[in-house]
């Protein structure tokens, strides 16, 4: 670049730089999926949060976040009722008893509340999973110790389980550990679905979710058919699956 180039470079990064800069907590833009955002109602936030930073302007109307986001206004008149549903942003009032004037400013607690303790419970689970050591083994393969059904070689009984608490608080993590990649909603509430609707013991779902590893078809579809064929035909613990899979041993499923 010569030095005109970088005169005009600079000259771009003066003028950004004299229009202000708005501070983003970047835990928003890292975890807004983990917190049911979408990208749009996150957008929205930022700006929310740039109209009061750098414009002062505490209660931005419809028309200029129309004019910052280019939605229609029924649009994101829907997203900010969200917000405030879901406890984001609330609306203070406030009244200027010289200028007899009502004042309204959007209120950011609730995203700061949400974040924090995102980010504490996610500290916490951290802490957990690191007192139980550096296992060379998978999440899974601590639960059972066999391809199929996770059953010894020796024909034990496979009881390789830790503490069901413990298990209900990490089962989320050793899905993401599995599947490589953060959980979305929908999943999660599939899992929830699992152990709240269809009452399938988590001991039933870590050998489902084993099953599908070994099988190449890591993929929530995959793990539901095999829980519903296991329901169907009664097998509710590791024993049952373990006859199971001997008693079908061959004919493939």
């Amino acid at each position: 670049m010569d030095s005109k180039g970088w005169n005009t470079w600079g000259e771009g990064v003066s003028f950004g730089l004299d229009n202000g800069m708005a501070i983003i907590p970047y835990a928003l833009l890292r975890n807004y999926r983990k917190l049911n955002l979408s990208g749009s109602e996150t957008l929205l936030l930022i700006h929310l949060l740039s109209f009061r930073q750098v414009e002062g302007i505490e209660f931005p109307s419809l028309e200029e976040l129309q004019a910052v986001t280019g939605r229609s206004i029924p649009v994101i008149a829907g997203e900010l009722q969200k917000l405030m549903k879901d406890g984001f942003i609330s609306i203070d009032g406030d009244n200027d008893e010289l200028r007899d004037m009502h004042y309204e400013r959007y209120n950011f607690s609730g995203l700061y509340g949400k974040l924090g303790a995102f980010l504490a419970n996610q500290a916490k689970a951290s802490e957990q999973e690191g007192t139980q050591g550096n296992e060379s083994k998978s999440s899974i393969s601590r639960v059972t110790d066999n391809r199929f059904g996770g059953f010894p070689p020796d024909g034990g009984s496979g009881k390789g389980l830790s503490n069901p608490e413990d298990e209900s608080r990490s089962l989320f993590l050793i899905f993401e550990k599995e599947f490589g990649r953060p959980l979305s909603p929908m999943e999660c509430e599939t899992i929830s679905g699992w152990l709240d609707q269809d009452r399938y013991p988590e001991e039933l779902i870590l050998l489902a979710l084993k099953e599908s590893v070994f099988a190449g078809k890591l993929h929530f579809r995959y793990i539901d058919r095999i829980l519903l064929e296991w329901s169907r035909n009664r097998v509710k613990n590791a024993q049952d699956v373990k006859a199971y899979s001997q008693k079908f041993r061959g004919g493939g499923r």
